[in-house]
């Protein structure tokens, strides 16, 4: 047998291996709400392939060899134990068990890592909590399908309404069209349905009524059925207490905004500060996309070396609020061609860090470039540490803060030599940190950060919704802090 048949044995075996798991991965998540993890990647509805690249990507980064031979034992022992709902990651608990000097059985290991999720501390599951959308363009649809995606086990978030001002003869199938195709995220995962009679959609089973309305008074969300709900305003065009404060009508419990809260509303960075919220605040933000971005890397550089201040330049991909040609806007340059030109522009990015993250006592500035690209944006934050360090001491840090600490989810990594920004389409993290672009200089640190600000944001609303919720259910083994 020559090397490539060994190969290409190895890989038809790994396929075999992963082909198995499938059916494992999808009965805890049908039946115990159990979502699976690798490295706080979803597992869940994952293609053969897509479970293999998933196990390679951990490889990378972790720098250790993680295969689905060593994390299907977990997979088979965590199908025997009696779960509440959760999320387990299986790569987490491969690693750990590999650095455990006790010698348990994976099964032994595995049911006291997850221990918090069985018998006495298991926790019940939820009713589905109604959420409506309010106004439905890039961040509106993206939201619509992750919260379609994550009413798979049948509890959890349930879309049940979006509200638009009607556009038109056949508003409704159009709408359906554009949830069903995007240029830049590709198809719908599932099936999509019209009835235009009812004004529905049907996506996967689940039910969505189309209301048209020009404004929130007109609206009575009980004559739907809806009840204790979360609106999530993706408009922007209220900001402000008093704005988004009309959005509380019967049927909605409380209103989450997609973009910069104004005044008093508090803006979220989930991963940073979602644990402040109060359980009566009944209005709230999420912030921005480049918000997002760049919190959590930067509690992370403060919780560990210290910030004296900072700059974050982003370098942002065009977005609907620009001309596709040279028109009037209301704002300085962005009336010029967005495809055609790079755009200076502001952003207040740098003045909400010190909403989402006041203990952070430095001051950060920032600005903005808007570049022919549609997404997929870079922010490339600049910062004077307290103390003096290596680059490969910062990499090592942000790699591990990556895959154990409580802000694995908000911060990824990468190594690969050749990125580019299109390669992060589709990323579900807050932002992810280009290693090999990192420059470090005794306590002078400059950090490249990709984020996709339309779907790595939409997830991050989705988690401060599911927090909100009270369905955002644990995750196991609990993260290192």
């Amino acid at each position: 047998m020559t090397v490539n048949d060994d190969s290409f044995t190895d890989w038809k075996n790994r396929e075999e291996i992963a082909e198995s798991m499938i059916p494992l991965i999808g009965n805890l998540h049908r039946e115990q709400d159990v979502t699976i993890l690798l490295h706080s990647r979803s597992l869940v509805n994952k293609s053969v392939v897509s479970i293999l690249k998933t196990h390679r990507f951990a490889r990378q980064i972790a720098g250790e060899e993680l295969s689905v031979t060593e994390t299907l034992p977990f997979l088979k022992a965590l199908t025997t134990l009696d779960l509440g709902p959760s999320q387990i990651d299986i790569g987490m608990l491969a690693a750990t068990y590999r650095a455990d000097e006790r010698r348990l059985s994976v099964e032994e290991f595995t049911a006291e890592a997850v221990a918090g999720a069985t018998g006495d501390n298991k926790i019940e599951r939820r009713e589905a909590r109604d959420v409506v959308l309010y106004g439905f363009g890039r961040i509106g649809r993206l939201l619509a399908r992750l919260l379609i995606e994550k009413a798979g086990s049948g509890n959890g978030l349930r879309l049940r309404a979006i509200v638009v001002r009607e556009g038109g003869a056949q508003d409704i199938v159009k709408r359906a069209s554009l949830l069903r195709r995007d240029s830049i995220h590709g198809q719908f995962q599932g099936t999509i349905t019209v009835d235009e009679a009812s004004g529905t959609i049907v996506a996967n089973g689940n039910e969505i009524k189309m209301i048209y309305a020009n404004d929130p008074s007109e609206v009575d969300y009980t004559a739907y059925g809806i009840k204790d709900a979360i609106l999530i305003d993706n408009t922007g065009r209220w900001r402000d207490r008093a704005g988004l404060s009309q959005h509380l009508r019967p049927g909605v419990d409380k209103v989450v905004l997609t973009a910069p809260g104004k005044g008093d509303v508090l803006n979220v960075v989930h991963g940073v500060n979602h644990e402040t919220i109060k359980p009566d605040e009944r209005i709230l933000s999420c912030a921005s996309c480049t918000t997002n971005a760049i919190v959590p890397p930067l509690k992370a550089m403060a919780d560990e070396y210290g910030v004296l201040r900072g700059h974050v330049e982003t370098v942002h991909s065009f977005t609907n609020d620009q001309n596709l040609l040279d028109n009037y806007h209301k704002s300085d340059r962005r009336g010029r061609s967005a495809p055609l030109n790079m755009v200076i522009t502001e952003t207040g990015a740098a003045s909400a860090v010190a909403k989402a993250l006041p203990e952070l006592d430095a001051r950060i500035t920032g600005s903005s470039i808007r570049v022919p690209v549609p997404d997929v944006s870079i922010a490339i934050l600049s910062l004077r540490l307290a103390r003096e360090t290596t680059r490969d001491e910062v990499l090592e840090y942000l790699r591990n803060v990556s895959l154990t600490s409580p802000l694995k989810r908000q911060i990824d990594f990468t190594n690969a030599p050749d990125a580019v920004s299109s390669d992060f389409i589709g990323s579900r993290h807050a932002s992810i940190v280009d290693a090999g672009a990192t420059k470090v200089e005794g306590d002078d640190a400059i950090l490249y950060l990709w984020y996709d600000n339309e779907f790595g944001y939409s997830c991050q609303v989705v988690r401060v919704v599911q927090h909100v919720s009270g369905v955002e259910y644990p995750t196991f083994p609990v993260p290192v802090a």
